[in-house]
């Protein structure tokens, strides 16, 4: 018996995630056929009919990436922070709800605990903040070097460099 899946328990949250996902999905799907139809209804909507063809295609991803989260056997699948973003977009195209389950799958997506579900999901580590480096003790100060000049010895006066002087060009008549 293949006991793998039982072992990765899902989160509440994902499972919200999936559900508002996939309801998006479905109401996505039915704004896009209804704003295309509206769209071939005039000259100047057959222009603008790839735009109201996109939330017929959001639709189609998110049930797809829906389904994949609801399985019974854990796929491996990344967040869909991407999808969330264009459910937000959709406010563009008069859709509130898929806005509003955009926003709140964002949020989702950044609770540790769904975070921690897709990093085992995807066999990857979990991002843990690095320890801090450890701080190596203070070196033993070295003796300083004497700076009086040596007894016989002059000290070297510094002048500041002369900027030589230019005689001027005889100008010609």
């Amino acid at each position: 018996m293949n006991t793998s899946h039982l072992e990765l328990q899902k989160p509440g949250l994902v499972t919200a995630i999936a559900i508002m996902t996939l309801v998006s999905g479905i109401i996505n799907l039915f704004w896009g056929f209804v704003a295309s139809a509206t769209a071939l209804g005039t000259i100047i909507g057959v222009i603008c009919l790839p735009i109201a063809i996109l939330p017929t295609i959001l639709g189609i991803f998110e049930i797809i990436y829906a389904a994949k989260l609801l399985s019974t056997q854990p796929q491996p699948v990344q967040p869909g922070t991407s999808i969330a973003i264009f459910e937000i977009l959709t406010f563009m195209m008069g859709n509130v709800f898929s806005m509003v389950v955009g926003i709140l799958a964002v949020i989702f997506y950044n609770d540790l605990t769904v975070k921690a579900y897709f990093s085992r999901l995807n066999n990857v580590s979990p991002v843990n903040p690095a320890p801090p480096a450890p701080v190596a003790p203070p070196a033993e100060p070295q003796p300083e070097l004497p700076s009086e000049p040596v007894v016989g010895q002059l000290p070297e006066l510094v002048e500041p460099p002369v900027k030589p002087k230019r005689g001027r060009k005889p100008t010609v008549k």
